[in-house]
């Protein structure tokens, strides 16, 4: 039996040995139009390939067709191990078009040495050893399962308490405080995880996991376009990255090379308020904005399954249902939407946006834009940790105080960073790749506040006389 796309092992079904890369050459344009499950091509490393017929074994479930049509190398060389590439070349059928921009329409960056990066295959060689010789699957985590049914059961307690058994005063704003953090954990441990296949070998499982953030209102489909695709693909790339991307007039600015306004003077005061809103924006503004324009930032959307369209609606009237309707004959406590925008906001922000993280520059040639830099070793620079020795911040944060190893390896579970990190220092180290890490949470928001306060300032003099 072949060799499985994944580090444990075997692969359920043979893979399919008849087709052989052929000569043809393809447009983006072309590749484009193969965009669904049912017919599902992707870019990767330049050449074409039609991956239809390993649609429905694919061990990382949807995962497979989350960019389809487009360039997924990034997303295919952090997901799978090395042997996986030779397994790969099955299933090429041709090669991109070079021209003026051969990827203008696929949404790419050209990284350094992509594909042949030495600082990275030697780091996803020892790690993989280590999987290998701990003989454990780095995507499942028995605890992780504990862990999910322990945080939804208190979500769903201190729902109860919040809107129909609060009883007195005290005990109803302290289960909306918990109601809040937990929406928050939902978000950063469960469908995190799930979302980036790192949770279960049961695809159904997984999948249904994935939807716990539509249980608390936002949309796992919209969250792997914004998350996966674009901020994993382009971390801290200024007009890539829908993580840090910004219209003009917006309210806050990330990098110098963003349009900068008067009020950006302030936004390290008035941004520690409005991320409160981040859960709430997301939840009825952002998902609807980004379904009628059919994108996200850069990201473009592809067109929704069946199934993804119905989770879509579904979680949205269920949500409004249980959470808006219901609640409002029993009262308000619209308060554990902050909480979750708060926690959501800053345990997100204070990983890239710091003065120790990198922010790319990119180099247009020929129509094609580049870096400089591998794109492992961007992971790296454009990326924080924060309070690693804790077990506590392991576990409330889901992993995102190890946000180095998480973008690096994003289908391990969260709870096998720690493991992982001391290869990882230690290859940074002999790479000469800068490894930062703050000391303790509160050090690197304020790190983040710090950096707001100095981007929104630079080059920019607040005059006094109106």
């Amino acid at each position: 039996m072949a060799p499985r796309l994944g580090f444990e092992g075997q692969c359920p079904v043979p893979l399919d040995d008849t087709i052989a890369c052929t000569g043809t050459i393809f447009t983006p344009e072309e590749v484009l139009s193969h965009n669904t499950p049912e017919d599902c091509w992707l870019i990767i490393h330049g050449k074409v390939y039609d991956v239809t017929s390993w649609v429905p074994h694919h061990p990382g479930g949807s995962l497979i067709y989350v960019n389809a049509g487009k360039d997924s190398t990034q997303l295919f060389d952090s997901y799978h191990p090395l042997h996986v590439g030779k397994l790969l070349e099955r299933y090429c059928i041709g090669s991109l078009k070079l021209g003026e921009n051969p990827y203008a329409d696929v949404g790419s960056v050209r990284y350094k040495n992509s594909g042949g990066e030495d600082f990275y295959l030697t780091l996803k060689s020892r790690v993989e050893n280590y999987f290998r010789m701990m003989k454990v699957n780095p995507r499942v985590h028995l605890h992780m399962f504990m862990k999910s049914i322990l945080l939804l059961a208190i979500y769903m307690m201190s729902y109860l308490f919040t809107f129909y058994w609060g009883g007195s005063f005290v005990l109803s704003i302290l289960s909306t405080v918990l109601l809040g953090f937990m929406v928050a954990e939902i978000g950063i441990c469960i469908q995190h995880d799930a979302n980036h296949g790192a949770y279960s070998n049961s695809k159904a499982v997984g999948y249904l996991m994935s939807t716990s953030l539509d249980l608390v209102g936002a949309s796992s489909f919209m969250w792997r376009q914004q998350h996966v695709v674009g901020h994993h693909s382009f971390t801290n790339v200024d007009g890539y990255d829908p993580d840090i991307r910004v219209s003009d007039p917006d309210l806050r600015r990330v990098t110098k090379d963003q349009p900068r306004r008067k009020y950006h003077y302030f936004q390290h005061w008035y941004l520690a308020l409005l991320y409160g809103l981040l859960a709430f924006k997301s939840i009825f503004m952002d998902d609807f904005v980004a379904l009628k324009s059919r994108s996200i930032g850069p990201i473009k959307l592809p067109k929704m399954t069946s199934l993804e369209s119905c989770i879509f609606w579904g979680g949205k009237l269920f949500y409004a249902l249980y959470m808006l309707v219901l609640p409002h004959c029993f009262g308000c406590h619209s308060g554990f939407q902050l909480l979750a925008g708060w926690t959501l906001a800053f345990m997100f922000q204070v990983a890239h946006v710091v003065e120790k993280a990198d922010f790319p520059v990119l180099e247009k040639k020929d129509g094609i834009s580049k870096v400089s830099e591998g794109w492992a070793e961007l992971q790296v620079r454009t990326t924080n940790n924060f309070s690693t020795d804790s077990l506590f911040w392991l576990h409330v944060s889901g992993g995102l105080n190890f946000q180095i190893e998480h973008h690096l390896f994003p289908g391990l579970c969260h709870l096998y960073y720690p493991n992982i990190q001391p290869i990882v220092k230690e290859t940074c180290k002999e790479f000469n790749v800068p490894y930062n890490s703050f000391p303790t949470f509160w050090s690197a928001l304020r790190a983040h506040f710090d950096y707001l306060k100095i981007i929104g300032r630079t080059e920019f003099k607040l005059r006094l006389d109106g």
